[in-house]
């Protein structure tokens, strides 16, 4: 086996242990890079069919190629799909930075979304190399009822065992990407021949390294068109990823703080 074998292998394991060991589960389905691997992977897990639901939690604001993106693809793949909206911005904290706040409806739709479909386990497609609070996830992560991350308490994974005997009213989630970079769902899109939105490939010398709402979410310089050109770009650059996102620029804690109260 090579590196994204074992990472395959690895990805259906987590997540057919998460099938089987929770009784409503659920995958959030971004639209981006990362998401559709994870949709891609499950459709290997189970042999062509996703089991459970997949969620787009819309906040109204993406671009319109991600719509048309999910409306086609939702239909192709056959998924069961979930696509409710987020509250307004005037039920947020407003004191988060702007961006943040912006990105923390997503965070109450999850938790209404969660609530509606009393589901207990979300799986969400996390990496982390991502940002430094993602590094300190876990692959099955408990969480309060309201969606709390106590990211100063998390359970050992050793060997691994992921523990879901937990006490009554924890939520999970569930991470089978966060052994993945950049570089490796990349690698996996090429080799697999997975359709991704058309954002990310360069137009007039600019194209999204990540993708977001319209209003928090900018590109980068960029001529690389294809998958092979965006792989060539990653090996020659230093640039964050989510350097693009308007949320990663704000005060150093916002992201901790969104993370904590249960962003995904």
């Amino acid at each position: 086996m090579n590196h994204l074998d074992r990472l395959e292998a690895q990805s259906v394991y987590i997540l057919r242990e998460a099938f089987n060991r929770i009784d409503k589960l659920a995958m959030l389905w971004s639209l981006g890079k990362d998401s559709n691997v994870m949709v891609w992977l499950a459709k290997k897990a189970f042999f062509g069919h996703v089991p459970f639901p997949v969620m787009h939690i819309d906040t109204e604001k993406k671009f319109p190629e991600m719509y048309a993106f999910r409306d086609r693809y939702a239909k192709e793949w056959k998924l069961n799909l979930i696509a409710d909206k987020c509250p307004p911005v005037e039920e947020v904290d407003p004191t988060l930075p702007p961006a943040a706040r912006s990105a923390a409806r997503k965070t109450l739709g999850l938790r209404m979304a969660i609530e509606r479909y009393a589901f207990n386990g979300i799986i969400a497609g996390i990496r982390r190399d991502e940002e430094a609070v993602r590094s300190k996830e876990r692959v099955f992560s408990p969480r309060g009822e309201s969606g709390q991350w106590d990211f100063r308490d998390q359970p050992p994974e050793f060997w691994d065992y992921f523990n879901t005997d937990l006490p009554p009213g924890t939520h999970l989630r569930v991470h089978p990407l966060l052994h993945w970079t950049e570089m490796d769902i990349w690698r996996y899109i090429a080799r697999e021949n997975i359709p991704m939105v058309d954002l990310y490939f360069a137009k007039n010398g600019k194209r999204y390294r990540s993708l977001g709402d319209q209003d928090i979410t900018f590109p980068i310089d960029s001529t690389a068109n294809t998958i092979e050109e965006i792989i060539i770009e990653l090996e020659q650059t230093r640039a964050p990823e989510r350097a693009g996102r308007a949320m990663d620029r704000e005060t150093e804690d916002a992201f901790e703080r969104l993370r904590a109260a249960g962003y995904m």
